[in-house]
């Protein structure tokens, strides 16, 4: 194997990311922690506060690295987060074996958010946190569902919406299109040997893969629209060479 199948091997992407991208990404993650702790220093005790920063520091992640990813969404930043509480205060109060509580919450979180359609990686770490965490988190009981969670997710959110909206290539949340392009339906050129395809064939096609699959129907209608690009040019240079 050379080296670059051992890249493709362990996931490594060599594709460009832009620079400005990178920055924009790391400013927004800082923005989301600074008013996660704003707010949690001026609403709740500063050591519960910090008990849930782990969970929220991979939230932001999302968020602002990867703002159109099915799993950034709204939806699954709050949902993921709220079920995932219940779920790991629940274990604490009624599992009194240590262990099994702690792998329990992280399990059952994962189902309830597959049940619920509300994945968000963070999320098992928000239900870790309510076994492994304090004494001082512990006695927080259901409370800790409101505050810290929601109150904590519901900030990054608002961050979230109005740090990526400031860019106008970026979409948070997805549907919320922010430029013209964005909005007009986008014709499709069909390429010899590839079939029409528009937004509903996506919709159907997604609805019936038994699996998560990390971008919406959007994203997979560009890419559609980008591969065919390719083969009609090719077929435009081709005629005209011929000529």
């Amino acid at each position: 194997m050379n080296f670059s199948g051992f890249l493709d091997l362990i996931g490594f992407r060599r594709h460009k990311i832009n620079y400005r991208e990178q920055l924009i990404s790391a400013v927004g993650g800082f923005l989301g922690i600074f008013g996660i702790l704003m707010v949690s220093y001026w609403l709740l005790d500063p050591v519960v506060a910090i008990l849930i920063v782990p969970s929220m520091g991979a939230s932001a992640v999302l968020l602002f690295a990867a703002p159109h990813a099915p799993l950034s969404q709204p939806w699954n930043l709050v949902a993921g987060h709220a079920f995932s509480a219940l779920v790991g205060v629940a274990c604490w109060k009624m599992i009194p074996d240590y262990t099994i509580a702690a792998s329990a919450s992280v399990g059952l979180a994962i189902g309830v958010m597959y049940m619920t359609r509300s994945i968000h990686p963070p999320g098992g770490a928000t239900a870790l946190a309510a076994v492994i965490g304090s004494e001082k988190l512990h006695n927080l009981g259901y409370m800790y569902e409101v505050q810290p969670i929601l109150l904590n997710a519901i900030t990054i959110l608002i961050v979230a919406v109005v740090f990526n909206n400031l860019f106008n290539w970026r979409r948070y949340p997805v549907h919320l299109h922010t430029n013209k392009q964005a909005v007009e339906p986008v014709p499709i050129e069909v390429a010899m040997g590839y079939e029409p395809i528009n937004h509903e064939d996506f919709v159907y096609a997604l609805s019936h893969i038994d699996t998560l699959v990390d971008i919406d129907e959007d994203d997979l209608l560009t890419i559609y629209k980008l591969a065919t690009k390719r083969h009609l040019a090719e077929s435009d240079s081709s005629d005209k060479t011929s000529k």
